[in-house]
Parts: C-alpha cells; sequence; structure tokens
C-alpha cells in the first residue's frame, strides 16, 4: 500500500502497487508513492471529462475567483509543502520556499488575465466575432526540477480557460504534487483537478488517450519528441517546453567585476537544474583571465548538504540518473584538457552531491560544451571573433534563452536579436514572469507559457458570423 493516494474526481484513492521515493540528500526512502493502473488513468480521465461538463460554463469571474482559492490554499500550506517538496528534490529549504511563493503569485496573476471577445467586423453586412472556447480535458506532464510551480504553470491556465486536468508528476518528485493537489482540491469542484502517478509508461497512456484533448509538456527534447509522435493519432494541441542549452555571450566591454555575479546566478540557481540556465559562456580572449578570475570570485561556497538543514546552501542533484550525467560530463572535461577553475571534486558518501563547477579552456566538440549538463557546471569558451562566438551559440538544435552581457546595452541588445532562442536576456539570465511569453525555438519546444498568449494556448478560436439584413 502506498503513503499517498491517488486524487480522482476529488477523493484520495488507493492502489495495488507503489515505489519508494528516494529522498536525493541521503538515499533513504521518503514514503512509498501510488501507481496508477490503465483504469484509473481512465476513471481520472472520466471525472475530468465529467466535470468539464459544469466547469466549461461557469462564469469566467467564478473561474477568476477560483485560481485565488489555489493561490491562498498554497501559501496556507507553504510550509508543509516545501519541506516535503525538499525531501524528495533535495533543494535547501530556502529554495522551495521560493518555488512555493512563485507558484502562488503565478496561480494569482494567472486569475487576473482574460481573453475576451475580439470584433472582427461589425458593419452593414455582417457582425463577426471571435470567441476562445475550452478544449476539454488537458493532460498535464510535469518535471522534477520545479514540480510544483511547473505544476502550477500548467494547471492554472487550463483551470482560467474552463479546461479540467489530468496532472502526472514525475516518478521522481511525486509526493509533494499528490499533496498539493489535494489541498487544491478542497476549493474546486471534484474532477476539475486530478493527479495519477506511476511509471513512464503512464505517461505514453496519456498521450494516446482519446479522452485528452490537449498535451502540456515539460522536459527533454528527446521525450518531448515522442510526447509529440504518440500524441499524434489523436491530434492532440500540444505546449512543449523543452531542453536548452542556453549560450551566454560576453562582449569586449563588459566589466567582469560587475557582471560575474549575474552570470553565476543564472548558471547555479537550482543548482543549474533550470532549463533556461546559462550552461555555455562565450568570452572574448581579451578579459578571458580576468572574467575566469571573477567567476571564482562570484561562485557561491555555502555549505553543501541535506536541504533540510537551514544552513544549507546547495543540496543534492535532483536524482541518481542527472548525477551520473553530470559526473561524467565533469570527467570528461577534465580528460580532455578542461581547467577546473572552482569545484570539480566529487565527494564520496551517500547523496547525489557535485559541487558548483567552473571549467576554462574548453570549446565547441566537448560534451560539456555540446550536451545541455542540467547541473551545477559551467564551461567558459574562449573566443576572438564576434560572429564565430554568435555562429556557435546558435549551432546546436536547441534554442530556449540566452543572453549578451556588456557596458553597452544597445550594442548587446543589437546582438542578443541575433541569438535563435526564445528568450534574449541583456545583463541577465533567466528571469521570468508570468506576463512575459515565454518559450522556445528549434527544438526547445513548440508554443508558449505565460501571459495571454499562454493562456490562449488552452483555447481553441471559434468565429460566430451573424448576417445583416440589407437595408
Amino acid at each position: 500500500m502506498s503513503d499517498f493516494g491517488l486524487i480522482i474526481n476529488g477523493k484520495k484513492l488507493a492502489t495495488a502497487e507503489s515505489f519508494g521515493v528516494i529522498n536525493p540528500a541521503t538515499e533513504e526512502i521518503v514514503a512509498q508513492c501510488p501507481v496508477a493502473s490503465k483504469e484509473q488513468l481512465d476513471a481520472a480521465v472520466s471525472a475530468a471529462a465529467n466535470a468539464y461538463k459544469t466547469w466549461s460554463k461557469v462564469s469566467d469571474e467564478e473561474r477568476a475567483a477560483a485560481c485565488g482559492k489555489i493561490a491562498a490554499a498554497i501559501s496556507d500550506h507553504a510550509d508543509e509543502l516545501a519541506r516535503l517538496l525538499t525531501q524528495e528534490q533535495g533543494k535547501p529549504l530556502d529554495g522551495s520556499r521560493f518555488e512555493l511563493g512563485g507558484a502562488g503569485a503565478w496561480a494569482g496573476y494567472t486569475g487576473s488575465l482574460s481573453l475576451p471577445d475580439k470584433v472582427i467586423q461589425d458593419d452593414e453586412n455582417a457582425r463577426i466575432i471571435q470567441t476562445r472556447k475550452p478544449l476539454g480535458v488537458v493532460g498535464s506532464i510535469t518535471p522534477w526540477n520545479f514540480p510544483l510551480m511547473i505544476a502550477i504553470w500548467h494547471v492554472v491556465p487550463a483551470i482560467r480557460t474552463g479546461n479540467t486536468v489530468v496532472l502526472k508528476p514525475s516518478p521522481f518528485t511525486p509526493l509533494s504534487t499528490l499533496r498539493m493537489v489535494e489541498i487544491v482540491n478542497e476549493v474546486l469542484p471534484p474532477g476539475v483537478l486530478n493527479c495519477v502517478t506511476g511509471t513512464n509508461e503512464l505517461g505514453q497512456w496519456m498521450t494516446e488517450h482519446e479522452g485528452i484533448a490537449k498535451i502540456i509538456f515539460t522536459g527533454s527534447v528527446q521525450t518531448g519528441k515522442k510526447v509529440m509522435g504518440s500524441s499524434a493519432n489523436s491530434l492532440k494541441r500540444v505546449t512543449l517546453e523543452l531542453g536548452g542549452n542556453d549560450a551566454g555571450i560576453v562582449l569586449d566591454d563588459a566589466d567582469p567585476a560587475s557582471i560575474a555575479p549575474g552570470i553565476i546566478q543564472g548558471a547555479f540557481m537550482n543548482n543549474g537544474q533550470v532549463c533556461a540556465a546559462l550552461k555555455r559562456l562565450y568570452v572574448p580572449a581579451s578579459i578571458y583571465d580576468k572574467m575566469c578570475d571573477e567567476l571564482v570570485k562570484a561562485a557561491p561556497t555555502g555549505k553543501m548538504g541535506n536541504g533540510l538543514d537551514e544552513d544549507t546552501a546547495q543540496g543534492p542533484l535532483a536524482n541518481k540518473m542527472q548525477y551520473e550525467k553530470v559526473v561524467g560530463l565533469l570527467e570528461d572535461a577534465k580528460a580532455r584538457g578542461g581547467r577546473v577553475l572552482c569545484g570539480g571534486e566529487v565527494p564520496d558518501g551517500p547523496g547525489y552531491f557535485v559541487p558548483f563547477t567552473i571549467i576554462a579552456d574548453v570549446s565547441g566538440g566537448m560534451r560539456i560544451v555540446d550536451e545541455e549538463q542540467f547541473g551545477p557546471l559551467l564551461p567558459v569558451i574562449k573566443y576572438t571573433d564576434l560572429d564565430d562566438a554568435i555562429a556557435q551559440a546558435n549551432g546546436l538544435e536547441v534554442g530556449l534563452g540566452g543572453s549578451v552581457w556588456s557596458s553597452d546595452t544597445g550594442k548587446a541588445s543589437a546582438v542578443a536579436a541575433r541569438l535563435e532562442s526564445g528568450t534574449a536576456w541583456v545583463n541577465q539570465h533567466g528571469p521570468i514572469a508570468p506576463n512575459v511569453p515565454f518559450g522556445g525555438v528549434k527544438c526547445s519546444g513548440i508554443g508558449v507559457e505565460f501571459g495571454e498568449e499562454g493562456l490562449a494556448e488552452y483555447t481553441t478560436i471559434q468565429v460566430v458570423n451573424v448576417a445583416k439584413s440589407a437595408a
């Protein structure tokens, strides 16, 4: 039996099977997670479909108010959820509290958005109005790096626009999501938000399910391609926010001391486990050594340990799979001549710990540059020609974010416009906001999230064309 239950039609349900969720700081089991059967997924989709019949017809004001209630419910239980999140994901409690604060803020802001009717034509011939209508049941598949905040990014716009939801969290971090959904169900009608958990086959069942009208997925490029492929037979709508390998380009007029803290923040937030983290830094030869020195000075030096300890500054990577990938990239870079400026030594003992590491003297063609690390590694690449640096930045299949660093924002903005990325930042890397559309180009995704543009992704357009009698 599981310590947690599926949430279907507002009720907590047991499952026949379960698996242990590992605390990445101790490698001990936190609790048992339920494994949903195909029949239980069908029940969740059926509950959402039945709830949709009513929820899609409630007033816009009522749906907006529901978003506010979700935000309040999350805030009221933030301490409980933060502690559970830290145990299964590893991030320090301060990081978990930040995530819960972001989740509540996003839910509240999304409730303030609307998609009013648009009058396309109103003359003696016809009155033509464009309206937006909900799609039906939305399937949400979330990752393990920000499991609660990204769940809110998926779920609340769907509910705001009149859809109902079946949510599947990552098997690495299912517990806090199950509990959050249980809490949120106290302020929503039964069936509007359901949560099923299990292994990767559950995700495939969802993408193939005829009763789900749209899939929103956040995760790797490889898995995103599979999601899109298995959604094709039923012609589901998809929003895919996939991986990136974001480049930062430092221009030769930049002041290394002033920009180093921002670069470090962009690279190492959430232990580098951020889709839009700064993962490749291109620095001109003229200031390369100075930039390296300043990055080391700005690098975090706080305690690495169990996130439940209040004085911990850096927790472990979230799971063994990611730990082994990051360690492999680090060792490959060292073996191929990369110069470790700080960090670089993986400690013995339990837990998936990798220190904040900056590596100089690397180049394109090395794994640490060409592959997304999704961990606390920052490769620093020297360049002598700006056009070549831009070409290298744009040379991969992904294009989520990018940044340019300079003392001249006009010059930097011109370079930023040449980046093949969904977002291009100047003198910062990674800030996002609920009113600013966010998405990627190339293999970094399809569609956008946030703002009115993100809200519209959960709707379909209907045009009402009324002919007028001749005068």
